[in-house]
């Protein structure tokens, strides 16, 4: 039986009961459900809305069954055996239908002054908060894997690229490091979020508040909240803080699947800069010889159901009328498999990153390909007076003439480079060597060794907070 049937003739259809259930999805929320309630409670009691007697009465029964959920005696499943089954709409219906089996009629006293329209708001914030606060916990171990991999490999040189095509030495370490940035503002991100979910919906009811002479900063402040939402019809209809989460979840996703498809792209035999452990990586039911990146490979694809977690949150919020409508209930599938998906990522990447090995021959050997630094001859040229737009025209020439004579920056003779400008001298060959090039560099933030070390003591401070 239903708690709400009261102006009803039938009992709701088997299947309408089913079709609309979801508790199969909102059972998860039962901790959270359970602390709304006991602060809910200890409110009316101190607003003399129910006993002190009655209310601690409910407190009881209520971390009673939080024990059996805990210990496997009730279970939320319907072909569950062994345990006692509460089949019901949702969460909310399901803990107090056991609540009244305890305690008679005391038990429907609890939801004095509160509606499910506030009651699933406030699950919802106070889950929001723990799980960021896991989330950000992977955050920081992501970041100090790829902090110990750059201080291991902070002299190691290797192409830099732009288009995927090799563009300018860099210090491995400095490519490491721009992910550990780029994690530091998702970790950020989530901060500002957990600003905007640590308000209390609680005691808005259904969408106009309540005659009871309830007290919401009461329970905002046992609740840990910094104040309550204002704005009663505001904190039962909108879920901005649910889309603003899946959004910093999505940010998050799309810098990992950045960093797989490096890991892809660098451990193929075509590029051959790293070797994934075998632990993280399969092979192929036909072909003996494989060892595919399936890790980097899946939380690449997990990426893109990331994304439909967010559209569909805000396709289903784009046509809502306020206030409260059932389609809110939806929210929760996207909510709760974003939060999954991005810890079980962040958790697997990082364990996975610690194994990674970095073949610093083989940056050795592609340094001395491709040009790698005939931006430092144009930027030599300018230095000696040229307009960079007619030194960077010269050195172009340049790399075209050897490339037609199959030779290097380094090979090209003086005279050859003095045919193209006046301006060369004999130190221009000081400069066709990547180290050196690394060390010139001058600007803040770039990937001169200076430059580098300093970020790297930036970081270490910064992640031991």
């Amino acid at each position: 039986m239903t708690l709400w049937n009261g102006r009803f003739h039938k009992e709701l259809h088997p299947q309408a009961l089913k079709f609309s259930s979801s508790l199969a999805v909102d059972k998860r929320l039962y901790r959270e459900d359970i602390e709304g309630s006991l602060a809910h409670v200890a409110m009316l009691a101190k607003q003399k809305i129910v006993t002190t007697h009655e209310a601690r009465q409910i407190k009881k029964a209520l971390l009673e069954i939080l024990r059996e959920i805990e210990m496997g005696k009730i279970s939320f499943n319907e072909h569950a055996r062994g345990s006692k089954r509460l089949i019901a709409e949702d969460i909310h219906m399901a803990i107090e239908h056991r609540l009244i089996e305890k305690l008679g009629e005391l038990g429907g006293k609890l939801h004095t002054a509160r509606s499910r329209n506030d009651q699933i708001a406030l699950d919802e914030r106070l889950y929001l908060r723990r799980t960021i606060l896991n989330i950000q916990k992977y955050l920081r171990q992501l970041q100090k894997t790829f902090l110990k991999k750059a201080e291991q490999y902070k002299d190691v040189i290797m192409p830099g690229y732009t288009h995927l095509q090799r563009a300018q030495p860099v210090l491995l370490a400095h490519h490491l490091l721009a992910y550990v940035s780029m994690l530091g503002r998702d970790y950020e991100r989530f901060d500002d979020c957990v600003k905007r979910v640590s308000r209390s919906p609680l005691g808005a009811a259904a969408l106009a508040g309540t005659s009871f002479p309830i007290d919401r900063k009461f329970t905002a402040r046992k609740l840990g909240f910094g104040g309550i939402i204002e704005n009663s019809i505001d904190a039962v209809s909108d879920r901005d803080v649910q889309i603003e989460f899946i959004a910093a979840c999505a940010i998050t996703m799309m810098h990992l699947s950045r960093l797989s498809e490096e890991l892809v792209l660098w451990s193929s035999k075509e590029w051959d800069f790293l070797i994934i452990n075998d632990a993280f990586t399969t092979g192929s039911s036909i072909m003996p010889q494989k060892k595919n990146p399936d890790m980097a490979e899946l939380i690449r694809g997990k990426t893109g159901r990331m994304y439909g977690n967010l559209i569909a949150l805000l396709t289903v919020m784009k046509g809502l009328p306020l206030t409260y409508n059932r389609d809110l209930q939806e929210d929760k599938v996207s909510l709760f498999d974003a939060a999954d998906t991005v810890v079980a990522c962040l958790s697997v990447f990082s364990t996975m990153f610690r194994t990674v090995k970095f073949d610093t021959k083989r940056f050795e050997t592609e340094l001395n390909s491709d040009f790698l630094l005939a931006t430092e001859l144009a930027d030599y040229l300018a230095r000696k007076g040229l307009p960079f737009r007619k030194a960077h025209a010269i050195v172009g020439n340049i790399v075209q003439f050897c490339m037609q004579k199959k030779i290097s920056l380094k090979d090209l003779s003086l005279k050859d480079y003095q045919k193209h400008s006046k301006f060369f001298g004999k130190d221009v060959y000081q400069i066709l060597d990547a180290r050196t090039s690394l060390h010139e560099k001058k600007s803040l933030g770039s990937t001169a060794p200076r430059e580098v070390s300093k970020a790297i003591q930036f970081w270490k401070r910064k992640l031991k907070k």
